[in-house]
């Protein structure tokens, strides 16, 4: 063999030995994805296995993807959470994959934190939309557009003291009840029952004209936030349903604790709380005094027996250099039917899809920690509330029309005003703050 042959010869082996090289090494490198999440509840309730779900998660992503690392820093609490990740994104260093709290994702969605969705969405076959509740599904969206995914969601239901409607020979309404009901049970069994001259037992806690609002098929604002309609009937409606509820307590503040002590009612809460204080162990420290259940919120005149829908989402960066990934994970948690099945075994809210909230596997589930004269509330009313549910508009000043629109509203009943002009006058203030 010639001395040029053996050169030749040399430099393929060499060639060939490096590209098999590489090829080890880069087999050998590690993907690591970044996960932002918090540690508890979103909820607000206590949770003894906030990473029971995530780590389940990340052991199956992981064993189904080769060289690829799911990191996300434990410790974390909700309360810190918005801090935590505004560093993370100064820094340019903001997780692949996300979860999003309420208060953040107009925001995230305005300056472009997420990234959107739908692409991946139309590109993905074997992901559908439809397998979501619409109401969970609609949280993530932003200008038409799905910037995040719903993980958990979580219905307000209507919180009932069966003992004090015992004692004063009432039933437990329906779950089709009105605002007509409500109004004569708590006509009924708001009293002075110490006789000093104060009342003492009440109709309601904390169910004021927003509740009413939205059970009377009310819209407060359009979804971009150019418009608002508290001079519509059904919202000056609700309003002067509200001042009556109130005025039944005369003048007299109630107070979470006067729920607490067994001495009210009717009280809206999230169903988070039915969940956790219904079962043991946590229903031997809250709610002793008597006995409870959970049913829907009352219909308006010209509404139904609907309530606000809260979701926590998942988001994806717009900056992650992982996007399969990173779509495969968020698709993981919360569209995997085994995944979101651990949220009625791990967590205290609902799953976002509706084959798995109205299984039986969830109906046992949710049956286990009940005593045996006891039955949890029916998963397909849960659904149904769910998906026929309110989402509260994303736009920018949302959060501060709202509390402008509440101060105001908040003083009309107090203060006696005249409902129907003072509605017309906050409806132009709104809308000359929304117009800004």
């Amino acid at each position: 063999m010639s001395r040029k042959k053996k050169i030749g010869l040399a430099a393929g082996m060499f060639c060939i030995l490096l590209l098999a090289g590489t090829a080890f090494w880069r087999s050998r490198q590690v993907t690591v994805l970044e996960v932002g999440i918090f540690a508890g509840s979103n909820w607000d309730v206590a949770n003894a296995n906030s990473y029971v779900i995530i780590d389940k998660a990340v052991e199956k992503f992981e064993a189904e993807h080769k060289n690829v690392k799911v990191h996300y820093y434990s410790g974390i609490r909700k309360e810190d959470y918005s801090e935590w990740f505004s560093i993370q994104l100064l820094r340019g260093r903001e997780p692949d994959v996300f979860m999003v709290l309420g208060e953040d994702f107009n925001q995230f969605a305005e300056i472009g934190v997420m990234k959107d969705l739908e692409p991946l969405i139309a590109a993905d076959p074997a992901f559908s939309k439809e397998s979501y509740y619409s109401t969970a599904l609609q949280a993530g969206q932003y200008g038409g557009r799905q910037y995040a995914l719903p993980y958990e969601t979580v219905p307000t239901l209507m919180f009932v003291n069966k003992s004090l409607l015992n004692r004063e020979g009432l039933e437990v309404p329906d779950n089709d009840w009105t605002w007509e009901d409500l109004y004569r049970i708590s006509s009924q069994v708001t009293k002075d029952r110490d006789g000093d001259g104060l009342i003492d037992q009440f109709g309601t806690y904390n169910y004021g004209w927003m509740e009413a609002a939205y059970s009377n098929g009310a819209r407060l604002f359009d979804e971009n936030g150019t418009e608002s309609y508290f001079n519509d009937e059904k919202v000056t409606e609700a309003v002067r349903f509200a001042k009556q509820i109130t005025d039944l307590n005369q003048m007299q503040k109630v107070t979470r604790d006067d729920f607490d002590s067994g001495n009210v009612a009717f009280m809206p809460l999230p169903f988070t709380e039915y969940r956790t204080y219904k079962t043991y162990p946590y229903k031997i420290k809250k709610y002793t005094k008597f006995q409870w259940d959970c049913i829907t919120l009352p219909a308006g005149t010209q509404g139904g027996n609907t309530s606000v829908i809260n979701t926590l989402l998942m988001g994806i960066s717009n900056h992650t250099r992982q996007e399969k990934l990173a779509w495969e994970f968020l698709k993981l948690l919360t569209y995997d039917e085994e995944i979101q099945m651990d949220l009625f075994r791990y967590s205290q809210g609902v799953s976002v899809l509706r084959e798995v909230t109205t299984s039986k596997e969830t109906e046992e589930i949710l049956q286990a920690d009940m005593e045996k004269n006891e039955k949890f509330i029916d998963n397909n009313l849960v659904s149904d509330v769910i998906e026929n549910g309110v989402v509260t508009p994303k736009f920018p000043k949302y959060a501060d029309a709202l509390v402008m629109a509440d101060n105001e509203i908040s003083r009309m009943i107090e203060d006696d005003d005249n409902i129907d002009n003072s509605m017309r006058i906050l409806q132009r203030q709104i809308g000359k703050y929304l117009r800004r």
